[in-house]
């Protein structure tokens, strides 16, 4: 990121987020509210100055509002915390935080056991009793609170501070993600939400993206920049080294757009075909767009990714349009077996060498009879690696040939010494693979 020192663009409204549970504190379950929630206030132009995670225990999350009002922040945003248990506590500390009483609202009760009663008609033997009680507690709210409807049995709340009292209105929200997020766009449309962020302030966002580079060669582009006369400071510039691409986001208000267009042009004469994107659309997308643009088919021959290539390009609907399939041929007996790798070449050359490789894309490419072929043979590690053929050493091949021919018209085949641990090398190679298909399919062969 630029130093913080340079960025003069105005101060934006704050806002924290608190993620709640202890099976999140520990681990059990992965965050994904936080980040997803961040990514919403910045869409409203509100900056998300923390997130935080606590346990269910109360003094925790009490100390946690506290420390985030003390920055100054006009909104908190809570999740987790709303279930029937006795460890759901947060509707509770939050109303205390913001100085209002608990109180039974009997309409919210009736409509939570109307959804409780309709789900319990699938355990006819649970304890009505105790689910009449849970329905109880789960409608006892702050007073004057806003009630936004449960997506599951939680409803969640936009809890303002009381009449005399300041402080940061506080969203409620509960845990599921598929609660949560239908719910945060009624938080946002209420009264009191859009009260505590008047003054937030308009941004847009842009995200390039590069390949082929170290993270440390964007830093210096930006001194470099800095150092041409380009003016830097309306501009918050992040970089993220991401699957071993570099994503650069900046955020500016649209007044300093003239600066970012600069800052853009300057990257494409600085980087040239190494910046692949400029509008935010990563690899993946590219190149499921390209296969369908020119209605190409797509196969597959993995050793050392075993699968995690195949994984990244039927992640989007429709991609059964152009993968027709793909095999995992760890054994060298797979290889010759399944996509017909001939055993001499192997004894000759080794698994692990672009012989293979290229073998084994030409091998896919007839087995499934598509346009295109991708093979990738390497060594992930911990283990395997010799003095010649390192762990994260890792082999690739993209054959391309027109529809229902059998030898490859284009051919790039590439050998990468990959750095990081087993998940790295492999995610790694299913990046640098991406690259490959896309440049095949823009008319690059060695």
């Amino acid at each position: 990121m630029t130093d913080p020192a340079v960025f003069t663009g105005r101060a934006a409204v704050r806002a924290g987020i608190l993620v709640t549970g202890t099976e999140v504190l520990t681990g059990i379950i992965s965050d994904r509210n936080g980040p997803w929630l961040s990514e919403r206030l910045r869409d409203l132009g509100v900056d998300a100055a923390v997130i935080q995670i606590v346990g269910d225990r109360p003094e925790d999350l009490r100390t946690a509002l506290e420390q985030m009002a003390a920055t100054g922040v006009a909104l908190i945003v809570t999740s987790g915390g709303l279930g029937p248990t006795a460890d759901d506590l947060t509707a509770e500390i939050v109303g205390a935080f913001c100085g209002r009483e608990m109180a039974l609202d009997a309409a919210l009760e009736q409509r939570i056991g109307a959804i409780i009663e309709r789900a319990a008609q699938r355990w006819p033997d649970a304890d009505r009793e105790a689910l009449r009680a849970a329905n109880r507690k789960q409608a006892v709210i702050p007073s004057g609170a806003t009630v936004l409807e449960p997506r599951g049995t939680a409803p969640g709340l936009v809890v303002p501070p009381a009449e005399g009292r300041s402080g940061p209105t506080v969203v409620v929200l509960p845990g599921p993600p598929s609660e949560l997020q239908p719910m945060w766009r009624d938080a946002v449309a209420t009264e009191a939400f859009q009260g505590a962020v008047v003054g937030a302030t308009e941004y847009r966002r842009e995200i390039v993206r590069l390949f082929g580079l170290p993270e440390a060669e964007i830093a210096s582009t930006l001194r470099a920049a800095a150092a041409a006369g380009l003016d830097l400071s309306p501009l918050e510039i992040t970089t993220c080294l991401r699957r071993g691409e570099i994503e650069v986001s900046t955020r500016f208000e649209p007044r300093s757009q003239p600066e970012y267009d600069a800052l853009l042009q300057f990257i494409e004469r600085r980087h040239g075909r190494r910046l692949f994107s400029r509008d935010g659309r990563t690899i993946d997308e590219q190149v499921a767009g390209r296969l369908l643009a020119v209605g190409e088919t797509i196969a597959l021959a993995e050793s050392c990714t075993g699968g995690l290539l195949a994984a990244r390009l039927t992640d989007r609907a429709g991609s059964s349009a152009y993968v027709m399939g793909g095999a995992v041929v760890y054994s060298n007996a797979a290889k010759a077996d399944l996509v017909g790798v001939d055993p001499a070449l192997i004894e000759t050359h080794g698994a692990v060498s672009v012989e293979v490789a290229r073998a084994l894309a030409d091998g896919a490419r007839r087995r499934f009879g598509t346009t295109v072929g991708v093979g990738i043979t390497g060594v992930a590690g911990p283990g395997g690696g010799t003095a010649e053929k390192p762990v994260g050493l890792v082999c690739f091949s993209v054959t391309w040939a027109g529809a229902g021919v059998e030898t490859a018209e284009r051919v790039l085949t590439r050998t990468r010494q990959l750095p990081g641990d087993r998940a790295a090398v492999r995610e790694r190679s299913t990046t640098v693979a991406m690259h490959l298909i896309d440049r095949v399919l823009r008319g690059e062969s060695d």
